[in-house]
């Protein structure tokens, strides 16, 4: 039997080794958005590089991917991804 592969859509966020910043956007194919961003395809994260993926999270649906982007985003959101990430940041 053969199972269908579920294509998720990822929430995913980047460290910029050069600034210190985080840059989190959406994707429905993670490595070759990476890819991207690593190659410098990407504007936004272009003059950032070298780029580090330090979080992700997979979602069903194209709009929960969306709003999740967006919330991480916020004020609330990056508390959430500071805490998420505490070890990470802390060592």
């Amino acid at each position: 039997m053969i199972l269908n592969m579920v294509k998720f859509y990822y929430i995913y966020v980047l460290l910029s080794k050069k600034d210190k910043n985080l840059y989190t956007g959406y994707a429905r194919d993670l490595k070759s958005r990476f890819e991207q961003h690593s190659k410098g395809y990407v504007s936004s994260t272009k003059e950032r590089r070298p780029l580090e993926l330090i979080y992700s999270e997979a979602c069903l649906d194209k709009k929960d991917a969306m709003h999740r982007e967006k919330y991480l985003k916020t004020y609330l959101g990056k508390q959430f991804l500071r805490n998420r990430l505490k070890s990470y940041f802390t060592g």
